[in-house]
């Protein structure tokens, strides 16, 4: 993966694919939002037991899957016999955990881009980055960044793939500054900071952009036409959206 940072966000992201369309971090997300006419989708991404990246948000099955345990404790042929869209459809469905290559396919078939959240997988976070950086390495065409909530991961990101498009995501400044989050992606050279929509203000847009950092900012709910254009009057250069209704103009 030789990617040079020129990334070019566009103006929403689908986030987890479109969560409030259809199941979360599934094909058929993803796909709905390439349906739609976003360029760029977002998604989670953890190892099985066996060590291939799969999509997924939390650290339990439980939410998505309804099923009990993490998935580094199954193979990912025992994962992908569970049903990932019953808990949105209520109702038996055909809906698998997608792995992350299947994903890969998708968005070179769909010409879209992606950015790929690193789960912490508390224990695992140097496998998963290796295995990620094993599936992502043969689709350098595909536009893409990595991001995390997690330090250690995103260190690690940053030190295997140094010219690759990143993001440190903050959801709060009491675990970080905003001195040490500009600090952190000079250290380790990245170029965008994703941040909760709850920390944005002008003084902070301001020092990130003196930063020359890219913004995306995300919601823990869906972000409505005012909301999107305040965003982007302050400043901000990208948001994870998950439904995009009323917002064409920024598609």
């Amino acid at each position: 993966m030789t990617q040079i940072k020129k990334i070019k966000l566009p103006k929403l992201i689908g986030h987890r694919g479109l969560k409030d369309l259809c199941p979360e971090n599934t094909i058929e997300s993803f796909n709905k939002a390439f349906d739609i006419g976003l360029k760029f989708i977002e998604l989670d991404v953890k190892i099985s037991k066996d060590n291939i990246p799969i999509i997924l948000h939390d650290d339990s099955l439980e939410r998505t899957a309804n099923h009990f345990g993490s998935p580094t404790e199954y193979n990912y042929k025992e994962l992908k016999k569970l049903d990932a869209g019953s808990y949105f459809y209520n109702k038996k469905t055909n809906i698998i955990i997608p792995k992350l290559i299947d994903v890969l396919d998708l968005c070179k078939k769909r010409n879209g881009g992606l950015n790929i959240e690193l789960k912490p997988n508390k224990g695992f976070e140097k496998t998963n980055i290796r295995k990620v950086i094993e599936v992502t390495k043969n689709y350098e065409s595909t536009e893409m960044f990595f991001s995390s909530f997690d330090l250690l991961s995103f260190i690690e990101i940053s030190n295997e793939l140094p010219n690759s498009n990143r993001s440190f995501l903050i959801d709060t400044f009491n675990d970080y500054s905003l001195d040490q989050i500009i600090n952190i992606s000079s250290v380790y050279n990245s170029n965008i900071c994703g941040l909760n929509l709850s920390l944005l203000s002008q003084e902070v847009i301001n020092i990130i952009k003196k930063a020359n950092l890219l913004i995306t900012v995300y919601s823990d709910n869906n972000m409505n036409l005012q909301e999107v254009e305040e965003c982007f009057n302050l400043g901000v250069d990208s948001i994870f959206i998950d439904n995009p209704k009323n917002l064409s103009e920024y598609l």
